[in-house]
């Protein structure tokens, strides 16, 4: 009988062991994914923290520069007139506020100096003026200013990828805006880490 009592009184405490058991790995579960849940949101927020300390330049909406040039006690912004859903859309017509347009205002800088480069297989030569766009605010065009003579060789080498053929079309000229921009950026990126220049465009063409 006493060994009876004794295994049912031992019974208890072997049901209470078990729960215990059983309750420190779940314990243990909620922790580790408490744990976890908390690393991810740490690792959010450390990337949020990054993302602001990291010191590029960043896109400039629309109206946002005209904003900047009055507080300053200026008058008008980047991109020139316009700036707004007022600017002319195609074919030279107002376009309709709130239709169209580019979402990020536009900074230009035209290049001093004129391109001249020869054609490729050819006796012509090709002389350009440009100026490049950005929608990114004014560090792009100060990266620029800074690296304008590594930005020039760049744009000379590309130049001289030319052929006749895309001298006398608009689509060939298109493909040399394309060329020069990536030029550009190139150069920017390897400088500065960042490049920025949407277009190109030319303020002067002549071939000879």
């Amino acid at each position: 009988m006493s060994d009876a009592k004794t295994e049912s009184a031992a019974a208890p405490k072997k049901k209470k062991n078990l729960l215990l058991l059983v309750g420190l790995p779940v314990l243990l579960l909620g922790g580790g994914g408490g744990a976890a849940l908390y690393g991810m949101q740490a690792g959010w927020f450390s990337a949020a923290a990054h993302a602001e300390e990291n010191d590029e330049p960043r896109l400039v909406p629309k109206g946002e520069e005209k904003r900047a040039s009055v507080k300053e006690g200026g008058e008008g912004g980047h991109g020139g007139e316009g700036g707004g859903g007022g600017a002319p859309g195609h074919g030279g017509k107002p376009t309709p506020k709130g239709e169209g347009g580019d979402k990020y205002a536009s900074s230009y800088y035209p290049m001093e100096k004129e391109f001249t480069s020869n054609l490729q297989d050819s006796v012509h030569f090709v002389q350009v003026g440009i100026a490049v766009s950005t929608p990114y605010d004014e560090r792009v065009l100060e990266n620029i200013k800074t690296h304008e003579i590594a930005i020039r060789s760049a744009v000379l080498m590309a130049l001289g990828e030319t052929t006749e053929d895309e001298v006398f079309t608009a689509e060939g000229k298109r493909h040399i805006q394309d060329r020069l921009a990536k030029a550009i950026n190139g150069v920017l990126k390897e400088k500065e880490g960042f490049g920025g220049v949407s277009n190109v465009y030319f303020t002067n063409f002549i071939v000879q």
